[in-house]
């Protein structure tokens, strides 16, 4: 499930947690890091869980018009393709989904309101109504509509985002990789497959397996990262003279740090590739400026400590 960019943004999260509290043990970062990891499966599984609840409601709001006073005729004879999709019963019914779901306590039932909120804002859009007016019925069909919705309704969505951040402190920035999933899952459920809970990480999810996992790639680099903080981070401290003391325990110097340390932990992996991937996660994590600065710096530190043997690399460094 977990790719290696989002591996590296939470082994980053973890090494920020150590810079601002030293006393933190390399056991304790590594719990951090495990507890973390298992939470995005977890908003994944919470944001999975949505789709029979929506379901019910529009079964319910359906149930609620028939039995006006003096309903319409589309009241009396109502589009029941979204009430009955395919989707929501595959979920409802699978056995390990359930048992997931109460096992981590992951239940939408005191979030009525959202719910409310979500199918509105649904059944507005053109990607719903088009749905309702194709006759055709398909689990196909339902998943490209819960697809479109996970795409549309979540992400800028401020009582989702006050809802989960009530849940989970883990949670925070995972949402839009969490979706992302359960859109990959809707595609594997369009195909006729049975559901089934991703791997943790995604080098379990290949076939063959990769000589080095995923969860031996993330532990390994923060490991290295944090016995070799107290060595690379006076190199960076000292290489920015230019910047003001408060900037040393800043978002930057953490990826530096970080890159240097993948830098040295993985020989074969082109240093380029390690920059490139500390740059990406700047510009979402750290100022405007962060892109030029830790590209700079961090290019210019790795090439001295490869120089002066610090920092292997084998074949062509670059």
């Amino acid at each position: 499930m977990l790719n290696r960019r989002i591996l590296r943004i939470k082994a980053f999260k973890v090494l920020y947690s150590f810079a601002e509290d030293p006393s933190m043990t390399l056991s304790e970062a590594e719990s951090q890091l495990e507890v973390s990891c298992e939470a995005t499966r977890s908003l994944y599984l919470f944001m999975l869980g949505i789709i029979p609840y929506l379901t019910r409601e529009a079964a319910a709001r359906i149930e609620s018009a028939k039995g006006k006073f003096n309903p319409t005729e589309e009241e009396r004879n109502p589009n029941m393709k979204f009430a009955e999709n395919a989707i929501a019963p595959l979920l409802d019914n699978d056995p390990d989904l359930t048992k997931l779901l109460a096992k981590r306590k992951l239940s939408w039932e005191q979030y009525d309101a959202f719910i409310r909120e979500t199918y509105d804002s649904m059944t507005r859009k053109d990607y719903f109504k088009a749905y309702m007016a194709d006759p055709e019925r398909s689990v196909a069909k339902d998943a490209s509509l819960f697809i479109k919705m996970y795409e549309e309704e979540f992400v800028d969505s401020d009582a989702l985002a006050d809802i989960l951040e009530d849940m989970s402190i883990w949670w925070n920035d995972d949402l839009a990789y969490s979706l992302t999933v359960c859109c990959d899952t809707m595609k594997s459920l369009s195909k006729g497959n049975r559901w089934e809970f991703p791997p943790l990480y995604r080098s379990d999810m290949l076939s063959p397996k990769p000589a080095e996992s995923d969860k031996t790639f993330v532990t390994k680099l923060l490991r290295t990262s944090y016995t070799c903080y107290g060595k690379f981070f006076p190199l960076v401290a000292s290489s920015t003279d230019q910047w003001q003391e408060d900037r040393l325990f800043t978002t930057d110097t953490v990826l530096i740090v970080m890159g240097l340390s993948e830098a040295k932990a993985f020989p074969d992996l082109p240093l380029r590739v390690t920059i490139n991937e500390y740059v990406e996660i700047s510009k979402y994590y750290s100022t405007p400026k962060s892109r030029s600065f830790v590209n700079g710096l961090l290019d210019r530190l790795a090439k001295k400590l490869i120089e002066e043997g610090e920092i292997v690399k084998t074949g062509n460094f670059d």
